[in-house]
């Protein structure tokens, strides 16, 4: 240990000690500037979740579910006409499955729900609890008086 501390010493009343904070600093930024690279294309939660959504959207299978409730995102029931948090069920393989979407950012395909409404369900395959209602370029919900959009079948709900 102190052949390696005296080796420091030597090194340091070598060199100007300018040159040498010099280099800590060039190091450091090269530090900096590595870890700035490899955060700036690391995406957000919510562009995570949008291409989740549009994963499901284009590639999910589809089932029929149920929504059981509308929240907010705090928790509590919702009364508002765009809820935060859908709250469905639906079957898959015998198994009944019970989730929630947050469709905070999606409020203009939520409006005109109803509790206890039939719907529809995308969901993947190889992991049916991975599931969406809604999503930017499809909605299960099926609005008052007509069928989820794209279906060309006839509605199911009286208006």
């Amino acid at each position: 240990m102190k052949h390696s501390f005296h080796s420091i010493v030597q090194f340091v009343q070598r060199y100007d000690p300018r040159v040498i904070g010099g280099a800590a600093a060039g190091v450091l930024l090269l530090g900096l500037l590595v870890w700035w690279l490899i955060r700036r294309n690391r995406p957000s939660a919510e562009e995570m979740e949008r291409r989740r959504r549009e994963r499901l959207a284009s590639m999910g299978r589809i089932t029929d579910g149920h929504l059981l409730d509308a929240r907010s995102l705090a928790g509590e029931e919702s009364v508002s006409e765009t809820p935060e948090v859908l709250v469905y069920s639906y079957r898959s393989a015998g198994v009944t499955y019970n989730c929630a979407q947050d469709v905070s950012l999606l409020p203009e395909l939520v409006r005109g729900y109803r509790i206890d409404q039939p719907l529809q369900v995308r969901y993947d395959p190889q992991n049916p609890g991975d599931s969406i209602i809604v999503a930017e370029s499809w909605s299960g919900l099926w609005r008052l008086g007509e069928a989820p959009a794209g279906d060309r079948r006839p509605s199911r709900i009286a208006g």
